[in-house]
């Protein structure tokens, strides 16, 4: 774990940050600034930087981050009127934390543009 990420420190219970959802392999808290009703981050609890450093060892961990955020979205109430999952992958998407993670964006209607 990169001392100054932190994800792993909030997943490791050595930053604050508002869980509700752990187990071994993932953590979901809420984002700090969130763009909807609903703005959820899963982050796996092994440090990856990004898509781009991923290996095939890694497949297994991302599907399991999709589930848990299905999860997620059943407990909130939100599975049945959509969700948006993204994971932004460097500067010019977005990605402002060094650590692979997937946002759960819901509870209202999400504009369907990406620009």
């Amino acid at each position: 774990m990169p001392s100054d990420c932190v994800f792993c420190k909030i997943a490791a219970g050595e930053a604050v940050g508002r869980i509700i959802y752990q187990d071994e392999l993932a953590t979901a808290f809420w984002d700090i600034r969130p763009v909807a009703p609903i703005h959820i981050l899963i982050v796996p609890n092994k440090h990856i930087d990004s898509v781009n450093e991923m290996s095939t060892e890694d497949e297994a961990l991302i599907g399991h981050l999709i589930l848990v955020a299905k999860k997620i979205a059943r407990e909130q109430g939100v599975a049945e009127a959509g969700y948006r999952l993204s994971i932004n992958t460097g500067p010019n998407a977005g990605q402002s934390v060094q650590h692979i993670h997937v946002h759960l964006l819901a509870g209202k209607a999400l504009p369907i543009h990406l620009g």
